[in-house]
């Protein structure tokens, strides 16, 4: 790492869009959706790409055309505003979930205002008076932009770790 960018990611930085982060899974945890959404720029490319299973030590096994989701911030409010009504039956009774978030490394881009943002997030979920547990774990690319003073999140790619997804839905936002 270089000394330049050592000095673009301070402790301030680095605490700044950590916090991003937990406000991020605590309006997710809490179905503050509406809020959540304002956590994102009108321009956000939000996608899980494919995890395949292929033989071969060093072999690329992330699907480059094939995503489970592929959302704009359009899509995204269409999913978040059907939560508030009565068609969202996934969601009824409403589901316990908590999103962990760890291991944020910030790396400077071109632009002063950018750093993408790479975690790992461990999603559990249960469902009214089931003992079965859903999780989902994996790692996100970021893309974090500096607007009117805020932090928002321009772009994410979340690369679930399992290549068979057992999550009833994908309500959850990863």
């Amino acid at each position: 790492m270089s000394s330049d960018v050592k000095k673009k990611i301070t402790p301030e930085l680095q605490m700044e869009i950590t916090n991003l982060y937990y406000q991020e899974a605590y309006f997710l945890d809490n179905r503050k959706y509406k809020e959540w959404l304002e956590l994102f720029t009108d321009d956000i490319s939000y996608k899980m790409p494919l995890r395949e299973t292929v033989e071969g030590v060093g072999v690329e096994n992330i699907a480059d055309d094939s995503f489970y989701f592929e959302e704009t911030i359009k899509s995204l409010s269409t999913r978040v505003n059907r939560l508030y009504t009565k068609s969202a039956w996934v969601e009824n009774p409403a589901t316990r979930q908590r999103h962990f978030i760890t291991n944020i490394i910030i790396e400077s881009t071109e632009n002063p205002n950018e750093f993408r943002v790479r975690s790992y997030f461990l999603f559990k979920r249960s469902r009214g008076s089931t003992i079965d547990i859903e999780e989902m774990f994996g790692e996100r690319v970021d893309k974090v932009r500096l607007e009117n003073n805020q932090w928002k999140i321009a772009s994410r790619i979340v690369y679930p770790d399992q290549s068979v997804i057992t999550t009833m839905n994908m309500s959850m936002f990863l």
